[in-house]
């Protein structure tokens, strides 16, 4: 089929977006960029809003449901991981059975019409939008990041400085196992004594 190349694509931001939350630690989920400005979400209120747009989202423009509430009864880092990875699979079988027609038909997109492979683009570029903001709070926090496209400054730095893609967990299902023994992520060589910029006097400015 045509579109299978954007099912694919949203089968592995499910495990990127997992990975991101993974990363941060119980008592980091209140931490806001700024404490006393109230327009930065916090963790928690990041993967409240994941969870609860991409609901929104797969009911009212893809006519897909997947009949359990968007939120975890308890809303904890380990929780909200569970709960989104049950809820994506379940949006990916449904995903991997649509045809061409379904793909290329019109419906609606807020306050206009857009077909849903638009709309699927949109969806993974907003996704991604937000875990990087997310990636950005892990960095306040002085988190370790593993790679989610490519190398990171934990991983090796850059790619030029023959840097690895290391991933927390090699699939979801490790993830959830890993993370419910209090995280089980690769080993990860840190950035080495190389720049992790391709401009590294600017950090001299």
């Amino acid at each position: 089929m045509e579109y299978n190349f954007l099912v694919d694509t949203y089968d592995t931001e499910r495990i990127k977006t997992l990975s991101v939350w993974s990363m941060f630690m119980d008592d980091d989920l209140l931490f806001r960029p700024d404490s006393n400005d109230p327009r930065d979400r916090n963790p928690l209120e990041h993967m409240v809003h994941q969870c609860m747009s991409e609901d929104k989202w797969f009911c009212n423009m893809f006519g897909i449901d997947v009949g359990a509430p968007p939120l975890p009864e308890k809303e904890i880092r380990f929780e909200f991981i569970k709960r989104y990875a049950e809820d994506s699979e379940k949006r990916l079988t449904i995903l991997r059975e649509k045809n061409k027609t379904w793909w290329e038909q019109e419906v609606s997109f807020f306050e206009t019409k857009r077909t849903r492979t638009w709309i699927m683009v949109r969806r993974i570029a907003h996704t991604a939008y937000h875990r990087g903001e997310q990636t950005a709070i892990l960095r306040m926090l002085k988190r370790e990041i593993y790679s989610i496209y490519g190398p990171t400054a934990d991983t090796g730095g850059l790619p030029q400085n023959n840097a690895l893609t290391i991933y927390a967990y090699p699939d979801i299902k490790s993830l959830i196992a890993g993370e419910s023994k209090g995280g089980l992520k690769a080993n990860l060589p840190g950035p080495g004594n190389k720049p992790c910029t391709e401009r590294p006097d600017s950090n001299l400015s």
